[in-house]
């Protein structure tokens, strides 16, 4: 049992400060060297006479100095706030705005200028990682104080942040390490996820809380698929912790199974839906690797529900169950009043417990809405509809905000892209409604990438695809159209872009 994220790791580095912590494509970093660097940096930071138990923005990309910063942060009393630095001007502005940080550390050159907070970024801040002072906690982050502050994507309006606490991390931590994934120490872990998408507290909790190696892949890499198939077979991976989008693009390799990486035994998966024809392509491809889709929002703490997938369970459901509850944590299946629904029925998922978010730092009139107290329990209205089945075994089925009418039939737009996927005819797929004037849906469009085919034209691969789905999915929710696209746009934390989609067929874009 984990009691305390930060003596963890430092336990760690005391005991084993030869072992390497993190590697950037071969350029490595110890246990000893993420303690010298935190410690001086928190040093440093208490002199500067920053308000107390205030956010610290982080700002940059893959960096070991991003996880040193925000060890230094928390060992200093202050959450941490990773800002990616690929974000656009506004974004960091309006979270200056919102989260009203102490100090910004910039390990990447800033889109914009900060006058506002002290900056700590170039030659002086690398003096204080290296400064090799020693650091006594007196005052960490600890209880329900703030450990780490997410920063939602906000495409309609500005971004929420959402407050994690050490209480709150610690529960989905001693659960990613329970008999449910059976992680084993010292593995080598993918850190390709961006640090402001809370699914790198995935990667870097499953790797240096039992001391492991991150290995790190920059966005500049993943994005070049020429150098991401030539760096990843030489990552020498134990544990894949991803979107399932970015393992499809993985599998637009040949060479991405077994044989080629010998030591990867384990895949994680969050952030969007698991697919059966993802996972049954890497079934195919890595049969003695254990799968997991698990579920879960950011304001209850990365993941909340989890199931491994065996070729039993993907003989048994079309779509992908997303898992059990973890056992400190309830989910309730609500109607629209608000009243529990009974087991099948779906309905809004509520969850409660532990790990669920005390709100939106300094948004008092959002946190109301989505907050709530459930058998004085935190409880999150997710947004999300699912059923529970009579096993206790949760099933999603689509978000609230993506269900469209059209024609008087309610369609969710997710489970029409889980129809299309499974057709011999798609690689991957989205479906995504054109508007009229009046904001009226007038026409369901599919968005797919093929599979590499002999169609002698794209009508031919339609009546295919429909050929294929006839009998899978109903008249009424068969997309009139199909457009077909190399790759689909994803979203700065690997996810399908499905609100840009919208945004681009309706002319919004």
């Amino acid at each position: 049992m984990i009691e305390n994220i930060i003596d963890h790791i430092d336990q760690h580095a005391m005991q084993h400060p030869d072992r390497v912590a993190y590697d950037e494509l071969g350029k490595t970093h110890t246990y000893g060297d993420l303690k010298a660097y935190s410690d001086s940096l928190a040093a440093f930071l208490d002199e500067q006479d920053l308000p107390e138990k205030a956010p610290i923005m982080v700002f940059g990309g893959h960096e070991f100095e991003m996880v040193a910063a925000f060890l230094a942060a928390v060992k200093s009393g202050h959450a941490y706030a990773p800002v990616d630095k690929d974000s656009a001007k506004d974004r960091v502005e309006n979270i200056l705005e919102i989260g009203q940080p102490a100090a910004v550390i910039a390990l990447d050159e800033l889109p914009v200028a900060i006058d506002s907070v002290p900056v700590y970024q170039g030659a002086a801040l690398m003096d204080a990682f290296t400064a090799g002072r020693q650091y006594e906690q007196t005052h960490p982050v600890t209880g329900d104080e703030n450990y780490y502050i997410i920063f939602t994507s906000g495409t309609t309006g500005k971004p929420k942040g959402v407050q994690i606490s050490h209480r709150n991390a610690l529960s989905y931590l001693n659960w990613l390490y329970s008999a449910t994934f059976d992680l084993s120490p010292q593995q080598n872990v993918l850190a390709q996820v961006p640090f402001s998408f809370d699914v790198s507290v995935m990667h870097w909790g499953g790797a240096l809380l039992s001391g492991g190696t991150m290995k790190a892949l920059p966005k500049e890499t993943a994005d070049d698929f020429k150098q991401l198939f030539t760096v990843l077979p030489e990552m020498d991976l134990n544990l894949w912790v991803s979107t399932p989008s970015f393992a499809n693009v993985a599998l637009l390799s040949p060479d991405f199974k077994a044989e080629n990486y010998p030591n990867l035994k384990k895949f994680l998966f969050c952030g969007e839906v698991l697919t059966t024809t993802t996972a049954q392509k890497l079934r195919e491809r890595f049969p003695d690797a254990q799968i997991y889709n698990t579920y879960g929002p950011t304001e209850a703490t990365v993941a909340v529900s989890g199931l491994e997938i065996t070729d039993a369970v993907l003989a048994k459901y079309d779509k992908l169950p997303i898992g059990y509850m973890k056992p400190d944590m309830t989910a309730t299946i609500v109607d629209p009043d608000g009243q529990a629904l009974a087991a099948g029925e779906t309905g809004e998922l509520v969850i409660s417990g532990p790990a669920v978010s005390k709100g939106y730092l300094n948004n008092p009139e959002k946190t109301a809405a989505a907050f709530l107290t459930m058998n004085g329990q935190p409880a999150y209205r997710t947004g999300d509809l699912c059923y529970m089945d009579a096993d206790g075994l949760l099933h999603y089925k689509g978000r609230a905000d993506f269900q469209i009418k059209l024609h008087g039939f309610r369609i969710e737009l997710e489970e029409v892209a889980q129809h299309l996927t499974q057709s011999g005819w798609v690689e991957q797929a989205a479906a995504v409604p054109r508007y009229d004037a009046d904001g009226q849906v007038k026409q369901l469009l599919a968005i797919v990438v093929p599979k590499k085919n002999d169609f002698e034209k794209p009508m031919d691969l339609t009546n295919a695809i429909r050929a294929d789905l006839k009998d899978r999915l109903m008249a009424y929710m068969m997309p009139s159209r199909f457009i077909y696209r190399d790759a689909m746009p994803l979203t700065p934390n690997g996810k399908i872009d499905l609100k840009g989609l919208i945004a681009e067929v309706n002319g919004n874009a």
